[in-house]
């Protein structure tokens, strides 16, 4: 059992849960995700880490709820327990493997979207407390939606850019219409983009980031569903690859990752028949965390 030890409510819909998981913390890195369980009969939901703190044994967590499992966790209150929390899964950001002299050479901006801000969070939080600066953008549709400003204002300070779909907040405009000025107006240059959010604002990112040459990251992480690679939910075209976003990523390239086919297979998923169909025409490829079975 996974004590609760906060559990806070962040904008409509969107929650926080700081989660007792001692051995999950010990190994988790930035990008990572975990598995949380409520019950013997419960779902298990994939939720990418948004902090963590090993020296009191926690991993935070940020959801929506849009269905009957996440709305029956929004339930939860501190002092309540998830069944099982497994993790930490998938491959860790790429920044966590380079050099700290190369990233502090690099030119680093972040472009997160909605819910997506969670998972940027602990990237921007790990770079600062390695001495490397970075730009973040964060776009929500207004500002009730706006999430975990605080936390990232502390750890990105001024280099922090806040979009207001209707300008409810700082200014109106998508997250790619603040990237475009940085670039073409500030006369900014980047080395690589990160980008996390809904699957439409990453292709658009990517669309803009190949327009200008930068070289972009996305994690994939909205379209896990079992979180092991055998749902086949996350299966996705990256360049002439099949991945799975869950047991190969969750970041991909952002310039070779197909959204529109990633966006219809979500949308063709969400039904049994779908499902179905899907298996039919993907054959051997339509699962990936057992090596691609004919299953």
């Amino acid at each position: 059992m996974y004590k609760i030890l906060k559990a806070e409510k962040l904008a409509e819909k969107i929650y926080l849960m700081d989660v007792e998981a001692p051995r999950v913390v010990e190994h988790c890195e930035p990008g990572q995700f975990v598995i949380v369980k409520m019950d013997e009969k419960g779902e298990r939901i994939p939720l990418t880490i948004c902090d963590y703190d090993r020296e009191k044994g926690t991993v935070t967590i940020v959801f929506q709820s849009v269905g009957v499992s996440t709305t029956r966790m929004a339930d939860l209150k501190a002092g309540d327990y998830f069944e099982d929390v497994v993790g930490p899964l998938g491959h860790p950001s790429d920044l966590v493997e380079t050099d700290i002299e190369e990233l502090k050479k690099m030119n680093i901006v972040f472009v997160a979207g909605g819910v997506g801000t969670a998972p940027v969070y602990p990237q921007v939080k790990w770079l600062f407390e390695h001495g490397v600066n970075c730009d973040v953008i964060v776009g929500s549709k207004n500002k009730d939606l706006l999430i975990l400003e605080d936390e990232l204002r502390a750890v990105a300070g001024d280099h922090l850019y806040i979009t207001t779909d209707d300008g409810s907040y700082v200014r109106k405009g998508m997250g790619t219409d603040v990237l475009r000025d940085l670039v073409q107006n500030q006369g900014k240059k980047y080395d690589r983009c990160i980008a996390i959010g809904p699957l439409i604002m990453m292709k658009f990112v990517c669309l803009l980031t190949k327009e200008l040459e930068i070289p972009t990251v996305v994690s994939m992480n909205p379209i896990m569903v079992d979180g092991t690679g055998m749902c086949g939910a996350c299966r996705l075209q990256v360049g002439e690859e099949i991945k799975f976003a869950c047991v190969d990523g969750p970041e991909f390239d952002g310039h070779l990752v197909d959204f529109d086919q990633a966006m219809k297979r979500q949308r063709t998923y969400k039904t049994e028949e779908g499902r179905a169909m899907l298996r039919l025409t993907e054959g051997d490829t339509h699962h990936g965390g057992c090596g691609q079975c004919n299953g």
